[in-house]
């Protein structure tokens, strides 16, 4: 089975506003084992951090970045696409989108972290061109009270 071709000219990409919170949350709920609090959202936008939403014409959210510009570097804080539609190219537009956003802020580089056992995030990374320069250790919470290090890595724009 082939992944759909999106018409990317037919969605639309727009700033993430507090309306948009609700969905926003829900998907990060939905697609990852130890999501952000809707607090970190808030206090994100509160921080005018750029943040995203991709919604299909219809206003079905398909996804979201944010992105925190600190000197000559952005941070991509977060990022997600809705678990039926992965695997389409829709994180890669996203992935687009956030490099456009850092170079047209001036930014030299985007720097990420990325789970060690998130194996397809860090795939879809590497094939974007993030190199890998570093590990957080103890940097996420895990199962069992443990914690996971964080694989630190970097595309220049």
């Amino acid at each position: 089975m082939t992944a759909p071709v999106w018409d990317l000219a037919r969605l639309n990409y727009e700033p993430m506003q507090a309306s948009d919170l609700d969905e926003v949350f829900a998907l990060e709920q939905s697609v990852y084992p130890y999501p952000w609090t809707m607090a970190n959202f808030v206090d994100s936008l509160n921080s005018n951090y750029e943040a995203w939403v991709l919604r299909e014409r219809d206003g079905h959210l398909l996804g979201y970045f944010l992105l925190m510009a600190v000197v000559d570097e952005s941070h991509l804080l977060n990022v997600a696409v809705s678990a039926e539609k992965q695997g389409q190219g829709l994180g890669r537009f996203l992935l687009n989108q956030a490099v456009a956003c850092s170079r047209g802020l001036g930014m030299e580089s985007v720097l990420l972290e990325v789970r060690p056992s998130n194996t397809r995030a860090l795939q879809i990374y590497e094939r974007y061109g993030f190199k890998q320069i570093g590990r957080r250790k103890g940097y996420y919470p895990a199962a069992h009270q443990q914690r996971e290090d964080a694989i630190v890595m970097r595309f220049k724009v």
